[in-house]
């Protein structure tokens, strides 16, 4: 595959957080959620990704307040959150905090009323019977019609409008494999031109890569569940990562999660399908060989399923227990030259003498060391490395202290718990 395109250079050691905006505060709008900035950058969260802001068709809502998904205006405001002022004055607020900023982009499919579809209803596929519709079971949506070229020129130019305006560093876009590639070719081509963004895309097709730095890592988290319902042993969930490393393209990164606001609100939080597994696959995604992603109140740790399309407000604490867990893995993947998205330092197997319940890995850089210990059973184990891979003195980032690592050392690993380990 002959890709056109180079990831901008802080992607190599970003991280996501999503951000729901409607769930985050009571209020509900941009202007509450910036007092959460100074309390996520101390968490050491890089990138905001903010879950569609533009308005919400009022034909065919779901619930309430309707679905993200379904656009009425690319080019405006929800004015549930705010206005185009609020948004740009938060963008701008976070960037000078040091964060990067994104926004999702549905480019698949349209609410029922969008303006279009009075102005430029030839922008839209038609059934038999000259109606829109929507070919994938979705209620609320209708699908565009991409070989309309003017279509594609007006989705471009939208998209442009929040580089423009609000000075965005990139787009999470929405099921792109329902989108023809060569579009997303032409719309990068036409973006790079103004700024050099990131480009986010959900879908796992791997020929969507030659346009897009990152992918979902979808196999994985199917594959994740197998295992925590019994159906797989461990040496299948390192089959799939070692294809990831192998098969997709240098210089493009998967996507690693425990939850995002598909996973929550429909098939249930990170510990309704992990259990106490949820802690060590938190610990990979943020370590192994790509791009981290953070769910909005994953921190507290969040245990309830958020409504999709009705207020449901998450239940914030004063100190949320796990920001000192996510702060110490942010912070060490942020700075530690080892522990970057890329294969030059792509994770190393390292065997035990508990290799069917203990993930065991190394990211080494430039003399630089990071060990990660994953103890995948519910019993307390004494693990021994393979001799050869592993010496010298370490310090603990999660629990402190340090271990001088010597032939036959023995770590000590709670069930269901991990070791990071930094030379």
């Amino acid at each position: 595959m002959r890709r056109l395109f180079s990831p901008v250079a802080w992607a190599h050691h970003t991280n996501l957080y999503e951000v729901n905006i409607r769930q985050y505060t009571p209020e509900g709008n941009f202007e509450s959620f910036a007092r959460h900035l100074p309390r996520l950058r101390a968490m050491g969260v890089e990138t905001l990704w903010f879950m569609p802001i533009t308005p919400i068709s009022v034909d065919g809502r779901q619930g309430t307040l309707g679905s993200y998904y379904a656009c009425s205006d690319y080019t405006a405001i929800n004015p549930e959150f705010g206005t185009i002022d609020d948004f740009r004055k938060l963008v701008n607020e976070a960037q000078g905090l040091g964060f990067k900023v994104i926004i999702d982009w549905v480019a698949n499919h349209t609410g029922l009323d969008h303006i279009w579809t009075q102005t430029h209803p030839e922008y839209y596929k038609k059934n038999a019977e000259g109606k829109f519709y929507d070919n994938h079971g979705w209620a609320d949506v209708i699908d565009l019609n991409y070989y309309d070229w003017s279509m594609r020129s007006d989705m471009i130019a939208a998209m442009k409008f929040w580089v423009t305006e609000c000075n965005i560093d990139g787009f999470r876009c929405d099921m792109a494999h329902l989108v023809p590639l060569d579009f997303w070719r032409q719309a990068r081509q036409e973006l790079d031109k103004i700024k050099h963004l990131f480009w986010l895309a959900e879908t796992e097709d791997y020929h969507y890569l030659e346009v897009f730095d990152c992918c979902y890592a979808w196999q994985w988290m199917h594959d994740t569940l197998k295992y925590c319902k019994g159906e797989i042993e461990l040496q299948h969930l390192k089959s799939t990562l070692n294809r990831y490393q192998k098969e997709f393209p240098s210089h493009t990164y998967q996507l690693f999660f425990t939850s995002n606001h598909d996973e929550n609100s429909w098939n249930g939080t990170e510990y309704e399908k992990y259990g106490p597994a949820a802690k060590p696959l938190a610990v990979l995604s943020i370590l192994w060989n790509g791009i981290p992603l953070i769910y909005s109140g994953q921190e507290l740790p969040n245990t309830k399923r958020l409504k999709f399309f009705d207020k449901d407000l998450i239940e914030w604490k004063e100190k949320p227990a796990l920001h000192g867990f996510y702060e110490a893995l942010l912070r060490l993947r942020s700075s530690h030259p080892a522990v970057t998205a890329g294969s030059a330092s792509a994770p190393i197997y390292v065997p035990s003498n508990a290799d069917q319940y203990v993930f065991a890995f190394m990211r080494r850089q430039g003399g630089k060391e990071v060990l990660v210990l994953l103890n995948f059973s519910p019993n307390q184990l004494f693990v021994q490395l393979r001799e050869g891979y592993v010496h010298g003195k370490f310090t603990d980032v999660l629990n402190g202290g340090t271990a001088d690592i010597i032939p036959h050392h023995s770590f000590e690993i709670k069930a269901w718990d991990c070791l990071v380990l930094q030379k």
